[in-house]
């Protein structure tokens, strides 16, 4: 049995999409962090579902919390904008499971419902099913992911799309957010300066919009570029300001 675990804030959006894709396993675990939408309304409303609450701690710290809640030992994490296609979640539950691996999935990236295969977001793969006595998420605050050593990886057959992003507020707004815990987690562990900043922040952007061929994508690409290469400035900005204030 595979118990799927989920972190929700203000995520009403694509929840129920996400949700009503999750609806042949058993146990949903949702772990809010202080949603003022409908967020838990919405959860409440699946039979599957069991909702939990807890302020932020950190992705890390917050996937480790969800895990704890699971009943079963094989965990599916998935993020509450994303949605299994039918074919993942029939290869998923055909499955011979063993501890030792670790299972990967392709994931598609949309904005505001059209596909985006550039500009840093082109296909990935991204490892979501594990069992919970073989690995743990590090404790990092952002970009958090799973212990891998000693398990092998395994490639399942389907996808998981992911609409992560609606609007040019979404994204600045996500922008803003994650290079505060970048700055953060990285405080005092990395030396930065302005200019580095401005460098990291002109050649992101070249790098999405040119090289990584978000030219090929409209507005949509040229705005997820700028919007990268302002998450790399301000990444490093904003390191920059709390290791000078704990200088002075």
């Amino acid at each position: 049995m595979i118990s799927v675990t989920i972190l929700t804030k203000n995520s009403e959006a694509r929840l129920a999409q996400c949700l009503d894709a999750l609806k042949g396993f058993d146990e949903v675990i949702v772990l809010d962090n202080g949603s003022t939408d409908q967020t838990l309304a919405i959860a409440r409303q699946y039979p599957n579902v069991c909702v939990h609450e807890h302020p932020f701690l950190g992705f890390g710290k917050m996937r480790n919390l969800s895990v704890s809640f699971c009943k079963n030992d094989w965990i599916l994490w998935v993020d509450s904008d994303e949605v299994l296609d039918p074919i993942l979640i029939q290869n998923i539950q055909n499955l011979s499971l063993n501890p030792k691996h670790l299972y990967r999935f392709l994931r598609k990236q949309y904005y505001n419902g059209k596909y985006i295969n550039g500009a840093g977001w082109g296909n990935d793969k991204v490892t979501r099913l594990f069992h919970k006595n073989s690995t743990q998420f590090n404790d990092k605050d952002v970009h958090e992911g799973l212990n891998t050593k000693g398990l092998q990886i395994v490639d399942i057959e389907g996808v998981i799309h992911h609409y992560s992003y609606e609007t040019a507020d979404q994204l600045l707004a996500k922008m803003n957010y994650y290079s505060t815990l970048f700055a953060v987690q990285n405080q005092h562990k990395k030396g930065t300066h302005p200019v580095i900043a401005y460098f990291k922040k002109t050649f992101h952007f070249w790098n999405y919009y040119l090289l990584k061929k978000g030219f090929l994508y409209g507005y949509e690409g040229y705005l997820i570029s700028y919007c990268n290469a302002q998450g790399a400035f301000f990444k490093y900005m904003k390191l920059y300001e709390m290791n000078q204030k704990e200088k002075s």
